[in-house]
């Protein structure tokens, strides 16, 4: 409630900085033309009120929980203060929940129940400090700005500064982010790969990661061949594509080179709603109306088809990739110059023949780019095969039988509560750099093929 107040109060003094600082101008520019235009003092103004608080913001909220725990820490004594770091976040984490009132306070330890009210009390004097010291802060900005608000001060360009450091701030966390993924997976994958040989992760046939109790058990370490896994993903990968190529790219030629502009409209709309499906919906869908009806199906031919199957999957799958290719396909197909299809129907060839003969060979390296984006986004899909394909990592080429995925296996690795110094958890991280290189491998070669084609009709 205290951040929703201060938050409102900064954009109250902004707004009325921002009138105050176009109306001051204005007033001193009455036999003189200002520097720049009007509108630029007043968002000086405005940004002289938000970014103080906002730093303000930024810095306490980043620096108060480790103060408030020190705090905490201090209070309890000594003894506590020393305890390993594992004891110290347990009784953080019961001081916190006292302190909101999930634990009883009759159960709990006198003096974690001391500790939590202490907890209380720094967090509300914290929250004060916050909006003080924030405010304080955008007043200062506010007065500094009043006194910058003259006619030949350079608004514009300090506007422009400003804008041009905050997209260089947010370029520079899009670019650290993906280096900070990148490396926590290699970091992680090394520590895995020195408890598991490469060799056996990779071209191993038993996947079960699951840790015996006893070492005398058969496979006490785990089993971590994670061919079935890629085999699953693959074939998962190709049920889907051979489902959603022929018609997504039936429906781009229909569209870009027969359908009506109306029915175009109509058309292309009502594809791309597909597109804005939640996965989890066509896991559901996947689940309980495609399974049981290929299951039923399988019954009435002979077949012995599993209730969670690959072809279930992949069926779903395809679906959900036909408004991506689709709309990629009919992108590029409408890109091709017209010069070529007029030129083509000069020598008297058909619609159809101007399409096979001339449009879908130039529109040909956009439409295999679109392929292979569609076919890194199938690889990566993980709801539909959860809910559709099961768990079980059988080394199969059988789309009847029931199958698993690398991504699948890294969330089933990843639940609960877990120890991220066992090969079980690692192995997750190991799965996640193989998919992560192949992934960025398809879509870089889809953006190259996209890029030539791009640089040879543009």
């Amino acid at each position: 409630m205290g951040s929703a107040l201060l938050v409102l109060a900064v954009l109250v003094v902004a707004v009325f900085a921002y009138r105050r600082g176009i109306h001051r101008v204005r007033r001193s520019s009455a036999t003189g033309r200002p520097h720049s235009l009007l509108s630029y003092y007043g968002y000086y103004a405005a940004l002289c009120c938000i970014i103080p608080s906002l730093g303000v913001f930024l810095v306490w909220t980043l620096c108060e929980p480790f103060l408030i725990e020190y705090l905490i820490l201090t209070d309890l004594g000594a003894d506590h203060r020393h305890a390993s770091d594992g004891l110290q976040s347990m009784m953080l984490d019961q001081i916190r929940d006292i302190a909101a009132g999930v634990v009883p306070v009759a159960s709990a330890d006198p003096a974690l129940v001391a500790a939590a009210a202490h907890y209380n009390f720094l967090e509300t004097i914290g929250s004060a400090g916050l909006i003080a010291v924030a405010l304080a802060a955008t007043a200062i900005g506010f007065g500094q700005a009043m006194k910058a608000m003259q006619p030949n001060f350079r608004a514009r360009n300090r506007v422009e500064m400003v804008l041009r450091f905050g997209l260089l701030i947010s370029s520079s966390m899009a670019i650290l982010t993906t280096i900070g993924i990148v490396l926590s997976l290699i970091f992680e994958s090394i520590r895995f790969f020195n408890l598991i040989p490469l060799g056996d992760f990779l071209f191993g046939l038993h996947w079960s990661p699951q840790i015996a109790l006893r070492g005398d058990q058969v496979a006490s370490g785990g089993s971590f061949g994670a061919i079935p896994l890629f085999t699953g993903t693959l074939l998962i990968t190709m049920i889907a594509m051979l489902v959603a190529t022929p018609i997504a790219l039936m429906s781009a030629i229909y569209m870009s080179q027969y359908a009506s502009a109306r029915l175009r409209s109509v058309v292309k709309p009502a594809l791309e709603i597909l597109a804005g499906v939640p996965t989890v919906v066509y896991g559901f869908f996947a689940a309980l109306t495609v399974a049981p009806l290929l299951r039923e199906a399988g019954v009435s031919l002979g077949l012995d088809v599993a209730s969670e199957s690959a072809l279930a999957a992949g069926l779903v799958m395809g679906i959900m990739i036909i408004p991506f290719i689709s709309s990629l396909s009919d992108d590029v197909i409408t890109a091709v110059p017209r010069a070529l299809r007029d030129g083509s129907y000069a020598l008297g060839a058909t619609p159809s023949e101007t399409m096979r003969m001339v449009i879908f060979p130039a529109a040909l390296p956009g439409i295999v780019g679109a392929f292979l984006l569609a076919v890194s986004r199938a690889i990566g899909e993980t709801m539909i095969v959860v809910m559709a394909a099961g768990l079980a990592a059988n080394l199969t080429a059988n789309p009847l039988e029931a199958v698993t995925t690398v991504t699948v296996q890294i969330v089933t690795l990843l639940v609960g509560d877990q120890e991220f110094d066992s090969a079980k958890t690692l192995a997750a991280f190991a799965l996640g750099m193989v998919l992560f290189l192949v992934t960025l491998s398809l879509n870089a070669a889809a953006l190259k093929i996209i890029q030539r084609y791009r640089e040879k009709y543009d």
